[in-house]
């Protein structure tokens, strides 16, 4: 996928876009993808923005995917392209017909598809009806109930694995670089890999999970573990049957269940007996039907 961040860096061209932030790039959006990659002789974008439009107006968001994570779910979507849109101050004082003229117009958009509540310009004026008349062929995306990046935000800090997958139509996830940690694990017979997660990033809610890493199953902590009294957030993976070194690399992590609430044990012992029993839950653990 070619991956753009000026209009001159797209060669010439009639364009099929899909307008949105899609962050997660859930079911919904999906819907919005699948309208331009199915636009015949059109060449099939994803114009999205970066940093995140609430973010950059002064909001707190908890994103559910990085910029890179994003751009490489759109590439499994089949998009030819993604154009990357700083979302500037600048930007954001653009009336609805500068946005759709310094935007879209230059990539050479013919077909315009988005969630029918899109809205664009300063103070979020212009719709799709104003698209349209702007001579773009506008092709709404209804809403589906239950299906948006807010929801999957709230069911993720709830530990609502299942539902999440529902909405997202994949295991949602958890991305950030290896780092050392306090080598606890690893005297417990149960080394992991520490994950350092962007503070941009949404961490599920505390507990153990099983899911996958790099191709292996995993048993995954979230939380301070409390046994040792610990207040940091940790975010820790035991991969199963692996072997090597992920120091300083970007892992993405999927959780497939929710296995249980973190606590403290009466015992190291105790606790070794229970991250047994977690990881022998992971090893079983089937990874959710996605759509």
């Amino acid at each position: 996928m070619r991956i753009a961040r000026a209009p001159e860096e797209l060669p010439d061209g009639r364009r099929a876009v899909a307008l949105g932030t899609f962050d997660g790039v859930h079911l919904g959006h999906r819907r919005v993808l699948d309208i331009a990659r199915a636009s015949d002789g059109l060449v099939s974008t994803a114009v999205t923005f970066w940093p995140h439009p609430r973010t950059a107006l002064g909001n707190r968001i908890e994103l559910l995917t990085s910029l890179e994570r994003r751009l490489e779910l759109l590439a499994a979507a089949d998009l030819d392209e993604a154009f990357v849109v700083e979302f500037s101050p600048d930007l954001a004082r653009l009336t609805p017909e500068q946005f759709a003229e310094r935007v879209l117009r230059p990539i050479g958009t013919e077909i315009v598809a988005a969630g029918a509540n899109f809205r664009f310009g300063r103070g979020r004026a212009g719709d799709l009806d104003l698209l349209a008349r702007l001579g773009f062929d506008v092709r709404p995306v209804e809403l589906v109930d239950g299906i948006s990046s807010s929801e999957i935000r709230r069911l993720l800090l709830a530990g609502e694995v299942e539902r999440a997958v529902e909405a997202l139509g994949r295991p949602p996830e958890v991305e950030g670089t290896v780092v050392a940690g306090d080598q606890r694990g690893g005297t417990l017979g149960y080394p992991t890999a520490n994950l350092d997660v962007d503070p941009a990033l949404l961490v599920p809610a505390y507990g153990i999970y099983a899911g996958a890493a790099d191709g292996n199953r995993a048993a995954i902590s979230i939380g301070t573990n409390p046994h040792y009294g610990g207040e940091e957030r940790r975010v820790e993976a035991f991969l199963l049957d692996f072997e090597g070194d992920l120091y300083g690399q970007r892992l993405v992590i999927e959780l497939w269940t929710r296995l249980r609430e973190e606590r403290a044990f009466a015992s190291e012992a105790d606790l070794v007996e229970q991250i047994g029993r977690d990881v022998e839950a992971a090893r079983q653990a089937v990874r959710p039907h996605v759509s």
